[in-house]
C-alpha cells in the first residue's frame, strides 16, 4: 500500500534512448513516482543496477509509487524489477515506447553535453529492444507515443503473438 492509502505502483520504462521517456515522466508520473534513473548517477559510478534496486526498493519499502526510467530493453533488465516490485505488493507496469530509430537519431542529435550519447548506443539498444507482455511478468503494459502537440497517447499495448 502507497503512503495515501492507494495501491503501490511501479512504472518501468522501455524503449529506446532520446524515445520520450524522461519526457513522459515528467508530464504524467513526477507528481507521484520517485523517480529512479541511472542517468542521474555520476558517470562514473559503479555497479548502477545494484545501486537502481536498492533506489527502488527503499521507496517501494517506504510506500512510495516509483517509476525506473531508464531503456529497460529486455527481460534482463525488467525481470528483477518486476521480481521486486511484485515482492512489494506493487502493481508494475510496462510503459512501452515502440522503436522509431530515425526520431530517436533526430531528438539526440539536437542533445547537448551528457544528455547527448553516441548514436551506436541508440542501435546497439534498438538491437536488444523487446516489447514487454503480461506474459513476463508485468500487470499492464501500455504503449506511449507522442501526440503531435508536444504530449503523448497512452493506450493498452496490442498483444504480441
Amino acid at each position: 500500500m502507497s503512503q495515501d492509502g492507494t495501491a503501490l505502483d511501479m512504472a518501468v520504462m522501455v524503449g529506446l534512448q532520446a524515445s520520450g521517456k524522461s519526457t513522459f515522466y515528467r508530464q504524467h508520473l513526477s507528481g507521484g513516482h520517485v523517480l529512479v534513473s541511472k542517468d542521474l548517477f555520476p558517470r562514473g559510478a559503479r555497479n548502477k543496477q545494484r545501486r537502481q534496486m536498492r533506489l527502488v526498493d527503499a521507496a517501494l519499502a517506504a510506500g512510495r509509487p516509483v517509476a525506473v526510467d531508464n531503456t529497460n530493453p529486455s527481460p534482463e533488465e525488467w525481470a528483477p524489477l518486476i521480481a521486486l516490485g511484485h515482492a512489494h505488493g506493487a502493481t508494475v507496469t510496462a510503459y512501452w515506447f515502440p522503436p522509431d530509430v530515425g526520431g530517436s537519431l533526430g531528438r539526440n542529435a539536437a542533445r547537448e553535453g551528457r544528455e547527448r550519447i553516441p548514436d551506436i548506443g541508440i542501435h546497439a539498444t534498438h538491437k536488444r529492444l523487446r516489447k514487454p507482455t503480461v506474459a513476463d511478468g508485468f500487470d499492464a503494459v501500455l504503449e506511449v507515443r507522442f501526440d503531435g502537440h508536444g504530449g503523448f497517447e497512452v493506450r493498452p499495448a496490442a498483444s504480441v503473438r
